[in-house]
């Protein structure tokens, strides 16, 4: 199955958020729509990055999951830098957008 993650730089906090708790919650809610693989909070050039990095069938399912997964980011904090990517080997590539036919 293969495997996805999803990132993004954290801002400031939303009310009723504490820092302990961001990335558990996004975890948390992560589970109820795929299978996490990990998680990561990480500081890069002096700011904080979340990674959750998950398993989905295929980009469409990922790309949803991925995108309800910052989009409860985005309710717990500011959030900018998203990222979505499928890995291929020991590398990590963007997810393509949909596109209609």
């Amino acid at each position: 199955m293969p495997s996805y993650r999803v990132r993004a730089n954290v801002g400031l906090l939303r009310p009723g958020t504490s820092a302990p708790d961001l990335l558990p919650d996004a975890v948390a809610f992560a589970r109820t729509l795929v299978t996490v693989e990990a998680c990561d909070v990480e500081v890069v050039r002096g700011r904080a990055r979340v990674t959750v990095r998950y398993q989905a069938d295929d980009d469409p399912s990922a790309r949803r999951a991925g995108w309800a997964i910052l989009h409860r980011l985005d309710e717990l904090a500011e959030i900018d830098g998203r990222q979505l990517t499928r890995r291929f080997g020991n590398r990590w590539y963007p997810v393509r957008p949909d596109r209609a036919p």
